[in-house]
């Protein structure tokens, strides 16, 4: 649950205005109503005396706003390893070899999806070198497209998945 709405349901339910929490804890009462609004971020003084108001540990609202920064941060992974398989739609190694050597140690998960996208990668530039030795003896172009083709729709495939992956892991997580 987001501090501001967490705060706002303990507000109600001490049975307090929004201008009696801000005169208790020396806010503004502008300040309280974008704090509940999710407009802004407070400070960690401001969470202490809003918890002395309210009547309630402060550790509450600390451990609600490093649970949203979890949930952020593994969007954010997400989004990195996606766009690792993403970058293997042309076989070419090296925007693979930059994504994992930029986000190696920042993205959990990162070393594994890596691995995954470089034998992809080096198998699919063995195929694509095979089917430019048949282009080139036999001036047929179709296996070298279908090659291509294959890849980018598996990257595209993977990139998708990764992102449904976490979706779910993160829509179980909500529900328990």
């Amino acid at each position: 649950m987001e501090i501001g709405k967490l705060i706002k349901e303990l507000r109600t339910k001490k049975g307090i205005t929004q201008e009696e929490l801000a005169h208790q804890t020396e806010v503004s009462t502008r300040t309280i109503q974008r704090i509940e609004n999710g407009d802004v971020d407070p400070r960690a003084y401001t969470l202490q005396m809003i918890a002395k108001a309210l009547e309630v540990d402060y550790s509450m609202f600390v451990e609600t706003s490093s649970e949203e920064s979890t949930a952020v941060q593994e969007v954010n992974d997400n989004n990195w390893i996606a766009l690792l398989h993403l970058s293997s739609i042309i076989p070419l190694v090296f925007p693979s070899i930059l994504i994992w050597n930029a986000k190696k140690n920042v993205v959990n998960g990162m070393h594994k999806h890596y691995k995954e996208v470089m034998s992809l990668q080096l198998m699919v530039l063995g195929v694509t070198l095979g089917c430019l030795w048949v282009y080139w003896k036999t001036n047929i172009i179709m296996p070298l497209v279908g090659v291509l083709l294959a890849n980018a729709l598996f990257a595209i495939f993977r990139a998708l998945n990764t992102f449904s992956d976490k979706e779910k892991a993160m829509v179980n997580d909500n529900n328990s």
